[in-house]
């Protein structure tokens, strides 16, 4: 039953970010920072580690989680070190997925021509 979670909120949450784009006529870009804020915000109030108890794969993956990631390192930094750790925990808990996307875009830029 985890994995049907998974894949229903999973796919409500690229519902969401689909419909942004077609019925809102929003941008990728405004799409994708408006679904990084909403789990920003998600995770502000508390609400984001319960939804990721109940869905798992499905709360983790979509690009919310990212949102989720930023706030959850800047609160957990901020009650060890004080106010500098609200810098060093967004950049400790999302540094490994960064990086990682830098690397593979540049590798992959190796590999295919970009259409210009």
């Amino acid at each position: 039953m985890h994995f049907v979670w998974a894949f229903v909120i999973g796919g409500a949450i690229c519902v969401v970010g689909q419909l942004l784009m077609d019925v809102g006529k929003l941008t990728p870009a405004h799409t994708m920072s408006s679904l990084v804020v909403a789990g920003a915000v998600l995770d502000g109030v508390g609400l984001y580690e319960p939804f990721i108890k109940f869905a798992g794969a499905g709360a983790t993956v979509p690009i919310t989680s990212f949102g989720n990631s930023l706030v959850h390192g800047a609160m957990q930094e901020l009650k060890l070190h004080g106010a500098i750790g609200i810098i060093t925990g967004i950049f400790e808990v999302t540094s490994a997925g960064i990086s990682a996307a830098i690397i593979f875009s540049f590798l992959a830029a190796l590999v295919c021509r970009p259409k210009g």
